[in-house]
């Protein structure tokens, strides 16, 4: 007996032999964790691809839009004299010509020069106009008469016209001057600009030259015609021209065209984002590199019956004709977009271009149809909705299948979780009560050996 040693714990067993019978009982807990994780990485997957497939029919959004496939643009030879805004839905395609005999101008009249613009009084008293609608009177009052004071007292009269102050250099002891001008362009905005009344000024103020408004004339295919505006709506249809400049004699060719760059750019758009979804399929059946250094693997989707469905929905869309539209184009492929041995798209731009420039109209009508149920575009969208509607779609019925799968593995963890807490508490107890046990025995074998070295 006077040979017992305590090692560690009075039991002898090992101070962490709790932990590690509880990390034993808690394997099962790690393989439903792994589980779980395995349908985590799966369901962020799924909703991956879900955003893909979306992201084909927002793209192919834009082809059906006001601006689709009615894409043009405006094209002059010089835009210093003539630039154009068109409108692409109304606008009609063709060549154009215009001379820029004229542009339109304001009625307008400068004052005499004065020494200065804020010290000057120029008095009291009134500046009377004859416009388009009849007389119109602004009262000067002497607070604020100098050449700034009568300028705001005009704008702020609400009569049609606009005043200004301006330095000119030419008179350098009377560089400054008020111009008075009217609002609007064309024979019909003339405005007489009468002499001034005013009175009790330092010194006196007139209109020194006046111009008269006049309208803009333009030579179109050679014939003049006048034009209230240096904008005109009427000359080329859906185009809003701007004139900027006069240039009698020079003509100015001007080209409304398709914008082929536009559309086909929008049809690329579409080719991409097919490519994402058709690409992400891909890369999930095939084999990827195990983990530390594992045997290689396909996907944590390879081989899912889901993507062999949502595959061969994108690929027969494509594949087969679009009937029911008024159109020689029947099939995708006729535009450039063929399938290539990757199992990706190829988008030709050139050929897509060539049919486009041939036949918009028909392009357009065969991905259009009639806006609802015939037509490319309409095609797509169903087989979308198919594969992502919230109620019945294949994507949306295996998300909320592993989300139900996660669920029930969380619960079960749980509930072996609470199993264990309780498990652990009674070993602890156990050994707690062994440990007490053994050192009692230990304390009274110490004790009789003390004993049996007195006897001796």
């Amino acid at each position: 007996m006077a040979g017992i040693r305590i090692t560690g714990m009075a039991s002898g067993l090992p101070p962490n032999i709790v932990d590690q019978l509880m990390d034993a009982e808690r394997i099962p807990v790690k393989q439903m964790e792994e589980k779980r994780t395995e349908k985590d990485e799966k369901l962020k997957l799924v909703t991956e691809l879900e955003t893909k497939v979306n992201d084909i029919t927002k793209n192919l959004g834009e082809l059906t839009s006001n601006g689709g496939f009615t894409d043009k643009k405006f094209v002059t030879s010089d835009n210093t004299v003539v630039d154009g805004a068109l409108d692409p839905a109304t606008a009609v395609p063709g060549n154009y010509s215009l001379e820029v005999v004229q542009l339109a101008e304001k009625p307008a009249a400068i004052s005499n020069g004065f020494p200065d613009k804020d010290k000057t009084q120029i008095g009291v008293g009134y500046i009377k106009f004859e416009t388009e609608e009849g007389e119109k009177e602004v009262y000067i009052n002497g607070k604020n008469s100098t050449l700034d004071g009568v300028a705001k007292q005009i704008n702020s009269a609400n009569v049609g016209l606009k005043a200004q102050v301006l330095e000119d250099r030419k008179d350098k002891e009377n560089p400054f001057k008020l111009l008075v001008s009217g609002l609007g362009t064309g024979d019909d905005k003339q405005i007489t600009f009468p002499k001034i009344y005013l009175l009790d000024g330092d010194q006196d103020m007139y209109f020194d030259q006046s111009r008269a408004s006049k309208n803009a004339k333009v030579k179109v295919d050679g014939f003049e015609i006048e034009l209230p505006e240096n904008k005109s709506t009427s000359i080329i249809p859906g185009v809003t021209l701007d004139l900027k400049s006069a240039a009698p004699g020079k003509v100015i060719n001007m080209t409304v065209k398709e914008n082929l760059e536009v559309i086909s750019g929008k049809v690329k758009s579409f080719v991409d984002a097919y490519n994402a979804a058709l690409a992400f399929i891909q890369k999930q059946h095939q084999l990827q590199p195990g983990a530390k250094g594992g045997n290689p693997s396909l996907g944590p989707l390879g081989g899912d019956g889901l993507l062999r469905t949502i595959e061969s929905s994108l690929r027969s869309t494509l594949l087969n004709p679009v009937n029911g539209v008024q159109s020689p184009v029947t099939r995708i492929s006729e535009l450039g977009i063929t399938f290539n041995r990757n199992g990706t798209l190829d988008f030709s731009q050139d050929k897509f271009n060539k049919v486009l420039n041939a036949n918009p109209q028909g392009v357009a009508a065969f991905f259009r149809g009639d806006g609802f149920s015939t037509g490319f575009v309409a095609n797509v969208k169903r087989m979308v909705t198919n594969l992502t509607n919230g109620q019945f779609g294949g994507i949306a019925n295996r998300k909320k299948g592993l989300d139900s799968q996660i669920k029930q593995i969380n619960s079960r963890i749980d509930t072996k979780e609470r199993q264990l807490e309780r498990k652990e508490d009674s070993l602890r107890k156990k050994f707690a009560d062994l440990e007490t046990k053994m050192s009692e025995m230990q304390a009274q074998q110490a004790k009789f050996a003390a004993m049996s070295r007195q006897g001796g």
